[in-house]
């Protein structure tokens, strides 16, 4: 199944808060598209309405992820390469996140 991510607690914690405030703000848009796209499908909803709620929750996600990832090479990743430590370790971190897309 490929490599299994370490993550740490203290990771989130170097995000400071109005980023994390605007990550956690950012998923409760997404859960309430997707709890959306949930009730539509129970009340028989068009298909393509649902498509088009579900493409909003698919969206909503991507750019959470494009937070996270920024914070990460902002903070971890620059943190190993100020140190001059576990480079590889980090840049390899990443691009098994990306294989996985």
């Amino acid at each position: 199944m490929g490599m299994k991510l370490k993550v740490k607690n203290e990771n989130l914690k170097i995000m400071n808060n109005p980023k994390k405030q605007n990550l956690l703000h950012r998923m409760k848009i997404a859960k309430g598209h997707l709890e959306k796209v949930i009730q539509m499908v129970e009340k028989g909803d068009y298909c393509l309405d649902i498509i088009q709620q579900s493409q909003a929750v698919q969206s909503a996600l991507s750019k959470i992820d494009n937070l996270i990832l920024e914070n990460h090479l902002k903070t971890c990743v620059r943190d190993s390469i100020i140190a001059k430590k576990d480079i590889d370790k980090r840049v390899e971190e990443v691009i098994e996140v990306f294989k996985k897309r």
